[in-house]
């Protein structure tokens, strides 16, 4: 059976480019009917913080995504936090002392840079020297009784280590290159190669899905797989995601990490297909889809080797599509926390007109990619609008208090308003003044709302009701009727 994880670490907030990662393996887990695991690698103390566990397993959950296996559910091959799995990095690291797999070194992080910036020097690639590996006893034993801190080394093997990696295909490294690596730091914590190893031995991983900046570390994975007596699993390294100048995503490029596009109200669904998009497309060349529905034809072998580019436009674009699409009732409710924090409506549920608001929703809907734009689209239906010299300069022509004027007089002549009346009323002020088109409704829009775009005229005049349209309309007449 097909197993995979994620297994991030929990020193920042959940961003594109690491969901993106999570996105792919329990994709991949649910086209071969297959367990996703999450894992959390957690052993640098200093960094990894309990809130960003809650808030990584939250964002997770947002976007719809489950797992069978994780500190949250449980699981056979527990637990699922690296912090509480130390003591089984500690046995098998003694096996490996025992068996000569590795041994203690004892030279100083400033020993071991000063040889770095020797070997750079001289053309020589930067890898540890192996110096450690063949120390006597008695150097050993003089080493200790000076209280000098040891690590412990996983021996490498001089060879050509191959192996097939379902993107990138045959991948050689020459072990010769890269030296005796760490296994065991000083404080008695896993190097991330040999805790990823045993976990990934220990929990029985088939496929290991990762970014392509973990390619350099494979070979060393596949060595602690020998080592465990484990066959390795299947690599499947992905291209990674850059922002529009061709550089890795980072903050500089602007709000990447999930919790803040949950902020934004980017529906769930959005950005999941999205993130599906970055560097796999279906064979139909849909760009919007439900993911579900592509299970069955995705492959990760048809991932891109290149890296894809993350396109603010195009999220906003597929962001404007689901909402179109999308529930009414379910929109009314989304839009609520942003009009309350806006002061726009009353934070006692009661005293909200849901009507109106179901109303102003669909109304704006259209010119919206995400929840929080609501707030400024919308904002015309809530307080006063403010126009700008030049429209009112515009409003003051001819042309427009014709209009005005006519249209004033129709709406003292209509109560109710409804959108059939409505269209009467227009009608009426095409007629009566002979113009149409642009001419006719842009001076009625530019007077209620103090815009030249938004919502269909037919909807803002509905929502606003006869006396704010009344009042709104009368403020630009110059000749009062």
């Amino acid at each position: 059976m097909v197993r995979v994880r994620f297994a991030p670490s929990p020193t920042g907030l959940l961003h594109i480019g690491n969901a993106r990662m999570a996105v792919f393996n329990w994709l991949f887990a649910k086209r071969y009917k297959g367990t996703f695991i999450l894992r959390i690698e957690d052993t640098d103390a200093v960094r990894s913080e309990k809130k960003f566990i809650d808030q990584l397993i939250n964002d997770l959950h947002w976007l719809g995504l489950t797992w069978q296996e994780g500190p949250d559910v449980g699981g056979q091959y527990g637990p699922y936090l690296q912090s509480e799995r130390l003591h089984i990095y500690h046995d098998i690291c003694q096996r490996f002392l025992k068996e000569g797999l590795a041994y203690r070194c004892y030279c100083t992080s400033e020993k071991l840079e000063e040889r770095r910036q020797i070997a750079r020097l001289t053309g020589k690639p930067p890898r540890y020297d192996n110096r450690c590996r063949d120390l006597t006893d008695k150097q050993k034993k003089e080493f200790e009784s000076t209280g000098l801190k040891f690590t412990i080394r996983f021996k490498v093997p001089e060879e050509l280590l191959v192996f097939d990696d379902l993107v990138r295909g045959s991948c050689q490294f020459d072990m010769s290159l890269i030296g005796d690596f760490v296994i065991m730091r000083s404080d008695g914590t896993p190097s991330f190669h040999f805790a990823v190893a045993v976990d990934d031995t220990m929990m029985q991983i088939t496929h290991v899905i990762r970014g392509e900046d973990h390619l350099s570390n494979t070979p060393c994975h596949i060595l602690l797989f020998h080592a465990l007596h484990q066959k390795p699993p299947q690599f499947a390294h992905l291209s990674l995601t850059m922002g529009a100048d061709r550089a890795l995503l980072s903050k500089r490029h602007g709000a990447f990490s999930i919790s803040e596009y949950r902020k934004l109200g980017y529906l769930p669904e959005v950005l999941l297909n999205y993130m599906v998009l970055l560097g796999w497309a279906p064979r139909d060349k849909k760009e919007k889809f439900m993911v579900d529905d592509i299970v069955g034809t995705f492959e990760i072998s048809d991932m891109s080797k290149a890296s894809s580019v993350f396109d603010q436009q195009k999220l906003d674009w597929l962001g404007g599509q689901y909402i179109r699409e999308a529930d009414l009732e379910r929109l009314t409710n989304l839009a609520i926390p942003y009009l309350q924090n806006a002061g726009f409506i009353s934070t006692d549920e009661n005293k909200i007109d849901r009507t109106k608001l179901r109303l102003t929703v669909d109304a704006v809907r259209n010119n919206i990619s995400c929840m929080s734009q609501f707030v400024q689209e919308a904002d015309i239906f809530f307080k006063d609008t403010i126009v700008s010299e030049i429209h009112v300069e515009f409003l003051s022509s001819e042309i427009s208090q014709a209009v005005l004027l006519s249209f004033s007089r129709e709406l003292h002549k209509m109560n109710p308003l409804s959108p059939e009346i409505l269209k009467g009323v227009l009608t009426a002020v095409q007629k009566e003044t002979g113009i149409n088109g642009k001419g006719l409704y842009m001076p009625i829009r530019i007077a209620l709302t103090g815009r030249e775009h938004g919502p269909t005229l037919y909807d803002i005049i509905n929502i606003l009701g006869i006396n704010t349209c009344k009042k709104r309309t009368e403020r630009f007449l110059l000749v009062k009727k």
